[in-house]
């Protein structure tokens, strides 16, 4: 071994070891004692409510088990899939908790929606109430300060971090690549479970972390989500299954972790800094909001009655070395799928499918009469994880020819979503442009008006559509006239402006706490994989068109349209061997319809491409589909440049006043090929999506 390679062990030796380390007995047990003398046990209330704020949401628990006997269980639940309803709801639920609130996410982040979020949990904690809250390592709020703050902040307060991989409440990179070497199974068993639960009578479970942009915060990137809020006797089974989770040994007090640990003994347990908000104006109304009876009562009337509602969880015995066992979320979904008659609508944001859910769909499309197929996902133009989608466009074929899949890829700037663009904080780039040539000679300006444009302080919840009506069939920005008849969507107005610019690079970066502009952190992303690899590798592809950008997240499914499904599984192989997920099940055809409703709204032309076979322009088309398909086999070297799919846009007309399937006879009289990465401006990130496609199926089972 020459000297160069000896010195770089022996640094990699003196990197290795404190990265192992952990904090000593005495060590651990003078931390107990700085956080216990500093977690004070005073009150703000003496009542025996703890000051709860009356809450028209809290009140539909007590409506269900009034309602419910042993044999005919009620239930309420409530679909919510506007942001801004999702974060009154969950501060309003908060603000109404009489004794325990406890939290289960896989982000917690310290931005403006995390930060008010984490405010309330505490104030909740000072009023009376037993708070819990379980954050998955990977991405548990941003500074060790703030982590040290919270473990000796109160003490009806109390922090775990679920499976600090090298016994750390954060990792640096090199930390990571340590991690990937010596816990490689530990470093991807993660804890993928979002559940709030308020005195154990209500609840939300589904795709939503805390950051802002589940909430339409961010003013270049938001999530496209799903949450339920369900009240009754269902939610003592999640609050059991929260117990399981915070009692496992995977479970640390973030006390006892190295860096936090060490912090501790360091400095003491110092006080919470006061919130910094980006956009005070904003929070400030997000709390007015949230107390006001008017906005819940109008959401708690939006509930469904509803019967039996199951939810299946896996526990954190699915991380132990025998836990294949533990995957009943994914076992429990799979059989709905086969249980399927006549049609299942599926929504999930990365459609990179496990190899059992391939064979399960795979066994559908070979029945005598199978069942329709339609499935919601993100584009290249859309998605959060460009990798996960470099695999998801390998397959294409496999999907649409063997599954019989019907694909619906969702737009980055869709028209008629259930976004709350003025809380966004950013105004649409030259929204009053007259054409795309005046536009782009003011490209430095819009860029400016959209990153610092002031937030709206007025917040209501979104107006929700008729869960029963049929989804919108105008598409707002396809060439040609408007169907004969139909209305323009609702929210069009307010969809963001897209100007032909330079392209669009401000969703790949973030601005620091100095305001230095830069690339996202790494763990910012819920399913950024190869994460450390390189930075930004995993962000959202340059484009285009200036605005802001959507993207899909809900995690949801449909069964005839009379069971519905709303969880945090992506049907994928993480969530099949790594993750743990969770989800509400609901037999019932009114809920059943109004989710199904929810995601026809997503696939509608005004927000979705169609993905369906290419015109062949070769007298070689089936020797050329065979080349395809055996390149698509082989795990390495893909490199076939021709796919058997590409992307669709309706164009309405005379002959063409409503939507097709792709498999109707006369699709391509009303479908333009728009190409296969639509709205991306094609440069590095197309050429790696290729490499990917070629050289990243192997990802598959941690993507």
């Amino acid at each position: 071994m020459n000297a160069r390679w000896r010195l770089a062990l022996a640094f990699a030796l003196a990197a290795l070891l404190p990265a192992c380390s952990s904090l000593s007995g005495v060590q651990r047990a003078r931390v107990d004692a700085v956080t216990e003398s500093a977690r004070t046990a005073a009150l703000s209330c003496e009542r025996d409510d703890a000051c709860a704020t009356p809450s028209p949401l809290h009140d539909l628990s007590a409506r269900a088990f009034a309602q419910s006997r042993p044999t005919q269980p009620r239930h309420y639940a409530l679909i919510l899939d506007g942001g801004t309803d999702a974060l009154v709801s969950r501060i309003n639920l908060i603000r109404s908790a009489t004794t325990a609130v406890d939290v289960q996410t896989y982000i917690f982040d310290e931005d403006d929606a995390g930060r008010l979020v984490l405010d309330e949990l505490l104030d909740a904690a000072r009023r009376g109430v037993r708070v819990r809250v379980l954050i998955d390592q990977m991405a548990a709020l941003r500074r060790v300060e703030t982590l040290a703050a919270l473990a000796g902040a109160h003490r009806n307060f109390e922090l775990r971090i679920y499976n600090p991989v090298l016994g750390r409440a954060r990792i640096s990179y090199w930390q990571y690549v340590v991690g990937t070497a010596c816990c490689f199974r530990k470093l991807n068993q993660r804890m993928h479970t979002k559940l709030l639960v308020v005195d154990g009578a209500v609840a939300i479970t589904g795709g939503r972390n805390y950051q802002d942009d589940y909430y339409d915060w961010d003013d270049e990137y938001n999530f496209r989500d799903r949450d339920v809020l369900v009240a009754g006797p269902i939610v003592r089974a999640m609050g059991s299954d929260f117990d399981a989770f915070w009692d496992d040994r995977r479970s640390k007090p973030v006390r006892h972790l190295v860096d936090v640990g060490r912090h501790l003994l360091a400095n003491g347990a110092t006080p919470l800094a006061p919130a910094e908000f980006e956009r005070p104006a904003r929070a400030q109304a997000m709390r007015t909001a949230s107390v006001d009876v008017a906005q819940a009562q109008a959401l708690a009337d939006r509930a469904i009655p509803v019967g039996e509602v199951r939810y299946i969880s896996d526990l954190p015995d699915k991380h132990r070395e025998e836990g294949a066992n533990g995957a009943v979320a994914s076992r429990s979904l799979r059989e709905l799928i086969e249980s399927s008659q006549d049609e299942v609508l599926l929504q999930t944001p990365y459609l990179v499918l496990s190899k059992a859910a391939q064979d399960t769909f795979r066994a559908l499309q070979q029945r005598e009469q199978p069942p329709r197929v339609l499935v919601s996902t993100n584009s290249l133009a859309s998605t959060d994880a460009f990798i996960a989608y470099a695999l998801s466009y390998k397959y294409k074929r496999r999907y649409l020819r063997e599954f019989g899949f019907e694909i619906y890829e969702y737009k980055p700037f869709p028209a008629d979503a259930p976004i709350d663009l003025a809380q966004t904080g950013a105004l649409p780039p030259l929204a009053h442009a007259p054409n795309a040539s005046d536009a782009s000679d003011a490209s430095d300006a819009s860029d400016a008006s959209a990153i610092d444009a002031p937030a709206s302080t007025a917040i209501t919840p979104s107006v929700a559509p008729d869960p029963l009506a049929p989804a919108p069939a105008v598409v707002a920005d396809a060439p040609g006239p408007a169907a004969q008849g139909a209305p323009a969507p609702a929210v069009a107005a307010t969809a963001p402006a897209r100007v032909r610019e330079r392209p669009d690079r401000r969703s790949v970066v973030w601005r620091g706490s100095s305001g230095r502009r830069d690339f996202r952190p790494p763990l910012s992303r819920e399913n950024a994989a190869l994460r450390f690899g390189s930075r930004g590798a995993n962000e959202p592809v340059p484009l285009q068109h200036a605005g802001v950008r959507i993207g899909l997240h809900a995690k949801s499914l449909v069964i005839d349209e009379r069971i519905g499904v709303i969880g945090t599984h992506n049907f994928d192989p993480r969530g099949d061997h790594y993750n743990t997920e969770s989800a509400v099940v609901i037999d019932d055809p009114v809920f059943a319809r109004a989710l199904a409703d929810s995601i026809r709204r997503d696939i509608a032309p005004a927000n979705s491409w169609v993905i369906a076979r290419r015109d062949s322009a070769t007298p070689f088309s089936g020797l050329e589909y065979s080349i395809a398909k055996v390149s698509e086999y082989l795990p390495l070297f893909d490199l076939w440049p021709v796919r058997y799919a590409t992307s669709y846009e309706f164009v309405p007309g005379p002959r063409c006043p409503a939507p097709l399937s792709p498999r109707h006879p006369e699709f391509r009289t009303c479908y333009r090929a728009v190409g296969d990465f639509p709205e991306v401006d094609l440069g590095l990130k197309s050429v790696t999506t290729r490499i990917f496609t070629a050289f990243g199926a192997g990802l598959a089972p941690i993507l």
